[in-house]
């Protein structure tokens, strides 16, 4: 009787061969944008202690009170898989004195946990590229993370996709606003579900939020924190508003638009989608002055922004199609003991020469038309052939895969001491 296979835990899934090149191209499409605008890369732990996001990301919001994965180290330490990039990424700034009279851009890519319901676009293990700066107070950072993020979709290939913005106010502001949210709502206590009920008490502008169809007639008659930000805020909102207007960059402003955590403060944004079902956003953030002294440094202004890549990748894939994977430029077939024996070294000189060539070696062994068949398979331009009467001649056989329209013949020999400057140049004709 077999055993039974291990599958991978729920929401946490493998990512296959297949699969790989949309990721490569974003992810290589997304390092050269943010050296393009200065950004540099950092690369924080998976694991931080569990109070960390804590502090930074709010008790009463629903990432620390239900969806983090914690556990108790050897030591006794409560540590926690991070939920999301920004809380590690200012602790690392104040633990290695990054902050202290210095301006920063960086960025990390890495995956996140959250023990949340698996669904189209959301999992439980996923992926983000974040990008934050500290130490720039204006609107102009603001906009220049804006326009960073819509190039990264533009070039990505991402299409009809909206730009939401709201202002969340100073804390000042947002205070006195939520004393007007806490008597609102308290009126219509009855009628709230439980999680709002325990936002009410710790975070009512959560409640906004919430995506519970019963409650979007109360939501929608709820006062609105665009008409009672203090005129710091109005013009911070407004410069921003300007700045992106004077770009061409068209937004929506959505006063219910409030973000998951707690830290963000005046500019928050999200690039949404209506073709991946409830799960509309794409690319969010906003910006977090109070952050960096919550958790023990000097006051600093930030702004940051998160992109969900299985969302992108899947959204790249419902409107563009399946990015191909890259076939290798040359197969190289091998048959018989001598050529087995001197094939690899042929092959590793051939890399040494030509390094961007991408060459995969037969293995495993075959008869010349099977691994001819293999070659055709791979989707190779090019299959070098190597026998062992190839091998007491030190040529290599060059037959083209897909047509040859250099010479016209079925295949040609090449001497192995010509063989690379002979193959790179046809390899730079096609």
């Amino acid at each position: 009787m077999s055993q039974q296979q291990i599958q991978p835990p729920r929401g946490m899934n493998d990512i296959l061969p297949a699969e790989i090149p949309g990721w490569q191209r974003l992810e290589n499409l997304a390092r050269e944008l943010f050296a393009a605008y200065a950004y540099q890369e950092i690369r924080v732990p998976i694991v931080e202690h569990t109070g960390l996001f804590k502090r930074s990301i709010g008790e009463y919001t629903d990432i620390v009170s239900k969806e983090m994965f914690s556990f108790e180290d050897p030591g006794g330490d409560s540590l926690t898989l991070r939920p999301e990039a920004t809380a590690g990424i200012v602790r690392a700034m104040i633990s290695n004195g990054l902050l202290h009279n210095q301006k920063q851009r960086v960025w990390c890519a890495g995956p996140m946990f959250r023990h949340e319901k698996p669904q189209r676009g959301r999992f439980r293990q996923f992926h983000q590229l974040d990008a934050e700066a500290f130490g720039y107070p204006g609107p102009d950072i603001d906009a220049e993370m804006i326009l960073l993020s819509s190039r990264l979709l533009k070039r990505a290939g991402v299409q009809r996709v909206e730009l939401n913005l709201n202002s969340l106010g100073t804390p000042q502001s947002r205070r006195a606003y939520r004393e007007k949210l806490v008597e609102y709502f308290t009126a219509h206590e009855a009628r709230l579900d439980p999680d709002s009920l325990r936002r009410l008490e710790g975070n009512p502008l959560r409640i906004l939020d919430s995506k519970n169809p019963e409650l979007q007639d109360i939501i929608a008659g709820a006062p609105l924190l665009t008409e009672h930000l203090d005129e710091e805020s109005r013009q911070h909102f407004s410069g921003l508003c300007r700045h992106l207007e004077a770009v061409g960059v068209k937004y929506v402003i959505n006063p219910r638009l409030v973000r998951g955590l707690d830290y963000y403060s005046h500019t928050v944004f999200e690039w949404v989608t209506t073709e991946l079902g409830s799960q509309g956003a794409v690319c969010s953030g906003g910006r977090y002055d109070g952050l960096v002294a919550q958790l023990g440094g000097e006051h600093t202004p930030a702004i940051g922004w998160a992109l969900g890549e299985e969302r992108l990748v899947e959204l790249l894939r419902v409107q563009n199609g399946e990015v191909p994977p890259l076939p290798p430029d040359v197969y190289f077939v091998i048959a018989g003991e001598r050529a087995e024996a001197e094939g690899l070294g042929i092959a590793e000189r051939l890399r040494d020469a030509l390094p961007s060539v991408r060459i995969e070696m037969n293995c495993g062994g075959g008869s010349f038309k099977s691994q001819l068949k293999r070659a055709d398979k791979s989707g190779a331009a090019w299959a070098l052939v190597l026998g062992d009467k190839e091998t007491e001649q030190r040529v290599v056989g060059l037959k083209s895969l897909r047509g040859d329209r250099d010479t016209g013949a079925a295949q040609e020999t090449l001497a192995w001491d010509r063989l690379a400057d002979e193959l790179g140049a046809r390899l730079a004709r096609r």
